[in-house]
């Protein structure tokens, strides 16, 4: 069988995104590995799927493949990506697009400059949403790791973040750290870590490594993990610009129930057809 995507990306963080309104499609998880893979395969982050509406006044649903072959619910980067997607393909013409997700519904603005500002929804913060093993809800937690102590916010964005402060990106252990707190025992479904610097109450530096990826050079979803924690600690204001490796996006958070907002760019790279 023969398919045919698209390849984009959000930021440098990258996808192989297939049309399933059109024909039905379910990929398993060596399928998804084949495709990720960057020397057999296409090579992404990530798999998309867009999909017909499950959901009560959603335009499309929307499912999302990790490199492993793990299925999440949540990924903000892709998210903007299928917004232009729908757009590019003739699927739909609005501005306003409504998306359902294993998470719940989320709405996708495209911007008259080509940029897509998502609402990513309202954050979990009790550790049985996100979810974490703890005593109760705090804005910091301890957490043993490799023989020390650290301290991290924790946040579900529809997908579980832990977010660890350092003082500069660039020199943050994340390739140590990562894979070790992805697997932490007090993270049953696992997580996606992010490294945070703040330059300034409305200026982070970021790293994240995603579970079932590794490091991206860019996570909208954790770059919104990370803006909350942050207001959460009372060291971050409303709207941050979040600098990754890949880029630059701008996250709002007014507090409390408040939804998370997400700007940024999308890019479509090139199409072709991959037999599975």
């Amino acid at each position: 069988m023969q398919l045919e995507f698209v390849k984009m990306h959000g930021l440098g963080n990258d996808f192989v995104v297939f049309d399933a309104t059109r024909q039905p499609l379910e990929l398993g998880p060596e399928q998804c590995r084949r495709i990720a893979d960057r020397h057999f395969g296409i090579g992404c982050d990530q798999i998309l799927l867009v999909e017909p509406p499950q959901f009560e006044g959603a335009d499309f649903h929307y499912r999302i493949f990790n490199a492993d072959g793990s299925e999440v619910a949540q990924c903000g980067n892709g998210a903007r990506c299928f917004a232009r997607f729908v757009r590019d393909q003739g699927l739909t013409t609005k501005e306003t697009i409504k998306v359902g997700t294993h998470s719940g519904l989320i709405t996708l603005y495209v911007q008259p400059d080509g940029d897509v500002r998502v609402d990513m929804g309202r954050p979990q913060t009790a550790p049985e949403r996100i979810p974490f093993e703890a005593d109760r809800q705090r804005p910091e937690y301890p957490i043993e790791v490799d023989g020390e102590t650290l301290r991290i916010g924790a946040v579900s964005m529809g997908n579980p973040h832990a977010v660890l402060r350092v003082a500069e990106v660039e020199r943050a252990p994340v390739a140590r750290l990562g894979p070790l707190l992805e697997r932490h025992p007090r993270f049953p479904e696992r997580v996606n870590v992010g490294f945070m610097a703040i330059r300034s109450p409305r200026e982070i530096d970021l790293r994240v490594f995603e579970r079932g990826t590794g490091e991206t050079l860019a996570c909208g979803s954790g770059a919104c993990a990370a803006v909350v924690v942050g207001r959460l600690q009372g060291v971050l204001e409303e709207r941050v610009v979040v600098h990754l490796r890949g880029g630059d996006l701008v996250i709002e958070w007014q507090g409390g129930d408040q939804p998370v907002w997400m700007s940024g760019p999308a890019a479509r790279v090139f199409e072709g057809k991959i037999a599975l």
